[in-house]
Formats: structure tokens, C-alpha cells, sequence
């Protein structure tokens, strides 16, 4: 069956990218609906917003594991950017498999380094900060995609350089705005990149429909994380 389903339609980051996302936002129902229960059933009320919030930890960090292979294939452009969001993956995957239960919700992650401890504004490995960092990342990727979704030939370096800009720039510091000035050089051809993201056999109408879904998709998801990193006060830190 799958062999078949393989030879029908070849599976992409983007492809499977939609598939998790809409997987996930079903999963987030369940969560929702069960948190929404128990808070009734024990006849609980205050002022914590974060009830409403469920991310769930590895459904997200398996996209970003997918936006890093796309990362990669932008080329050694974005090697900065891809190591950023690997060490950040990497920190959150350790904080979940700490206590998989706990922390199958991201939002708990949150709750245990800025309540708890009291120190996710202090220290600078925190997991606070990788899921903000994280997130940004993302933020800069549909940027791009959408770029790229609204016009396939756009000039590549253009459409890094005007996504960069309008997500990671106002957030960094000298030294990784200097870091990505030195990668804009290696920028591949726009046509090249589509070719490898789109996958074989596969026109460019399909292939933007695919990218405008996949950002439909995330978009919303990112823009929940942002409040909770309000919520937590970490939306505004830049890096030093």
C-alpha cells in the first residue's frame, strides 16, 4: 500500500509538513476538550490564560525538524540560521523526555522555567528562550514561503533578504545580522530551490497551492505560541 501511495505522489517536506499540521490541529482539539473537562469537573477558576493554550512538544518539534531540512536545502545560506534551530530543537527535545507526560505540552515547559524557577528570563540557555528563538525561526520560513508561493521566480536573494528583514532582523544583535550578510552571498537561483522543494513530477500551480496550505496551516499555530510568549513575557528579548 504504501509503495503504491509512494509511485502516486511523491512526499515532500511541504507534503508532509501538511499532513503533521493538520494532524496536530486535531490534537489540540482532544487536548483543549480534556483540559476544558477537568477544570470543570473540579470546579476551578482563575486567572491563568494558559488553560486555553496546548501546543503540543513533538508534533511541533517534529515540523521544525522539517523546516530544517528545507533550511538545507536552501543551501549553506542559511547554515547560521539551521544551527540555531537545531540547538534549539535539541534543548526542548531534553526538557520533554525528561518527564514525556508533563511536558507533552509545551505551554508546561513554559510554566515550570518562569514559575517554578523563576529563571527563563536569566539564564540564556533556557527552554524559554529556544522556544522563542524557535518560533521566530519559523516566522522567517512562511515568510519566505510565502514570498515564494506568491511568485516562483521572485529573485531568491530579494525574497531572503525582505523575509529576514520583516521577522529575525529587528531581534538580533549586531553579530548575527553580520552572519547573515556573509550567508545572502551563497544564496542558490530561485529556480533551482523550487525545483528541489516541489519534488518530481509536479507542476508549479500544485506546488503553490501546496506552500499557500502548508503556511495556512502554521501560521496560525505560530501566532498562538507568540501570545503564550507574551503571556510569559519573553515576545520582546533580543538577542545580545
Amino acid at each position: 500500500m504504501k509503495r503504491r501511495r509512494d509511485m502516486e505522489v511523491e512526499s515532500t517536506e511541504i507534503t508532509i509538513g501538511i499532513e503533521e499540521l493538520s494532524m496536530m490541529k486535531l490534537i489540540k482539539v482532544k487536548l483543549i476538550k480534556h483540559d476544558q473537562q477537568q477544570i470543570s469537573d473540579a470546579n476551578h477558576h482563575d486567572d491563568h490564560k494558559d488553560y486555553n493554550y496546548h501546543i503540543p512538544t513533538m508534533p511541533f518539534l517534529s515540523i521544525s525538524n522539517l523546516v530544517l531540512q528545507v533550511l538545507d536545502k536552501i543551501g549553506p545560506t542559511m547554515a547560521v540560521l539551521r544551527q540555531d534551530i537545531f540547538q534549539n530543537i535539541q534543548k526542548l527535545e531534553m526538557m520533554h523526555d525528561s518527564d514525556p507526560a508533563l511536558y507533552s505540552n509545551m505551554v508546561e515547559i513554559l510554566k515550570k522555567e518562569m514559575i517554578s524557577e523563576g529563571k527563563g528570563t536569566k539564564c540564556p540557555k533556557t527552554c524559554s528562550k529556544a522556544l522563542l528563538w524557535l518560533t521566530r525561526s519559523l516566522d522567517f520560513t512562511i515568510a519566505l514561503l510565502q514570498l515564494l508561493a506568491d511568485d516562483l521566480e521572485r529573485n531568491m536573494v530579494q525574497a531572503v533578504q525582505e523575509s529576514y528583514t520583516n521577522t529575525l532582523k529587528p531581534w538580533h544583535g549586531w553579530i548575527s545580522s553580520a552572519a547573515f550578510k556573509v550567508g545572502l552571498k551563497l544564496v542558490p537561483d530561485s529556480k533551482g530551490l523550487i525545483t528541489i522543494l516541489k519534488g518530481k513530477d509536479k507542476n508549479n500551480d500544485d506546488f503553490k497551492k501546496e506552500l499557500r496550505t502548508f503556511i495556512s496551516l502554521l501560521a496560525p499555530l505560530l501566532k498562538e505560541i507568540h501570545e503564550v510568549l507574551g503571556e510569559y513575557g519573553l515576545d520582546r528579548l533580543k538577542s545580545t
